[in-house]
């Protein structure tokens, strides 16, 4: 079982057309991509009370997360207003104080010692929103020490809502010290360090203690560091864009699904990680760059199943 961690919050679609709610947050995309990908996943996750926080609880339950560790919280839920333009590129705005996704407490989180447990997932916001990002952070702590399962984090930046450089830049060199797989985006990496290359950051990265780290990069495909420093790289799989949510958040999914096909994840994540060949990085990539690209030909944060994955795979090969 995978445990994802963070926010669930509704995208407030906005387009030519009009406006949709529909269930988003990146950690809570990441659950579902899992999901869909017939991956047990359990959500780590504050629901709030309203109504937007009962269509969040029927999206996921609809598809197959587990919620028996999700907070029925009493603030209201967290809404990111997501304008897209033309060409499908989305561009956000958040409304996000006093809700319930960041108010996370130290009695609310499980004992992960005690489960079937093989890797926690978190990131985004999540991480950065207090008092719950030090919250979770804490959680990371504790499992690291423990060594007894595989800790992903995805940065997932948000410099529109947290606008101090310097401040990230601290926070993240701490949070990531505490992952085996660390992803980001290009954009990420080229807001929080202007004057850095991504070689730069990702040998930094290495030496604090990364296993594997993935920076995305949009039409431009993937690279992956591996642990033995290899540099992997995923050229985009082709496809027509109808939007762009949600495909970092499928594509982390993606990989995480296809590290657990291969028994990646688990206890003494370090060395799993390690054991992955370099035919399976390849493989694992792909997979993750195909279910990205798929979520990327329909509208909204919609990942793809299994089934459809391994289609357009097979057409491909």
């Amino acid at each position: 079982m995978i445990v994802v961690a963070g926010e669930a919050l509704i995208d407030l679609v906005v387009t030519a057309e009009g406006q949709r709610a529909v269930p988003g947050g990146s950690p809570a995309n990441v659950a579902v991509t899992l999901a869909r990908l017939d991956e047990p996943v359990r959500l780590l996750a504050r629901l709030g009370p309203d109504e937007y926080g009962r269509q969040i609880a029927e999206h996921l339950a609809a598809n197959r997360v587990d919620l028996r560790w999700a907070v029925r919280a009493a603030e209201p839920t967290s809404v990111a207003v997501a304008t897209l333009n033309t060409t499908g590129q989305a561009s956000y705005e958040f409304r996000l104080y006093g809700a319930a996704d960041w108010q996370w407490t130290p009695q609310e989180l499980p004992d992960l010692a005690g489960s079937s447990a093989t890797a926690l997932h978190t990131g985004s916001l999540a991480l950065a929103l207090a008092p719950g990002a030090q919250v979770l952070e804490g959680l990371l702590s504790r499992e690291r020490d423990r060594d007894g399962l595989t800790i992903s984090i995805d940065l997932n930046l948000r410099p529109s809502i947290v606008t101090d450089r310097a401040a990230e830049q601290e926070r993240t060199r701490r949070q990531i010290r505490l992952a085996h797989l660390v992803k980001a985006s290009d954009e990420d990496l080229t807001w929080l360090y202007p004057d850095r290359s991504v070689s730069d950051v990702l040998a930094e990265w290495r030496e604090a203690g990364v296993s594997c780290a993935v920076v995305t990069r949009g039409g431009e495909g993937a690279w992956l560091l591996a642990p033995n420093g290899s540099l992997h790289e995923q050229p985009a799989v082709r496809t027509t864009v109808v939007d762009t949510v949600g495909a970092g958040d499928s594509f982390t999914g993606g990989l995480l699904a296809a590290l657990a096909d291969i028994d990646a994840l688990g206890d003494r994540p370090a060395d799993r990680l390690a054991a992955v060949t370099e035919s399976q990085w390849t493989t694992v990539l792909s997979q993750a760059a195909t279910v990205a690209a798929l979520t990327c030909a329909r509208r909204g944060a919609s990942p793809p199943t299994r089934a459809e994955v391994e289609a357009l795979l097979t057409t491909a090969t």
